[in-house]
């Protein structure tokens, strides 16, 4: 299944509190409950102005879709290509 980078940006959301985070991210559960085991949440990373997300979906549009439903943005979606690591440089 394809692998997708969401880039979201929402201001000051680096000083959001811990029972917020905890709030988002059960909406974000809720939603993807929702939406069947075609998409999945992997992980996602708290900046300053964005949160960078990690997902498992078919397709982009089931990730808008999700946004869409939760009321996250989606400012920018990428499909992973390949992965890297310092393993990588390892590899014969």
């Amino acid at each position: 299944m394809p692998k997708y980078v969401i880039e979201r940006e929402i201001a000051g959301v680096g000083g959001t509190s811990a029972d917020d985070l905890q709030a988002v991210s059960q909406k974000s559960c809720s939603v993807i409950r929702e939406l069947g085991p075609d998409i999945e949440w992997v992980e996602s990373y708290v900046t300053g102005d964005k949160i960078y997300c990690i997902y498992n979906a078919p397709s982009e549009d089931l990730i808008r879709e999700h946004a869409r439903r939760g009321g996250f943005p989606a400012d920018r979606i990428a499909e992973v290509k390949s992965v890297i690591s310092p393993a990588t440089a390892e590899s014969a």
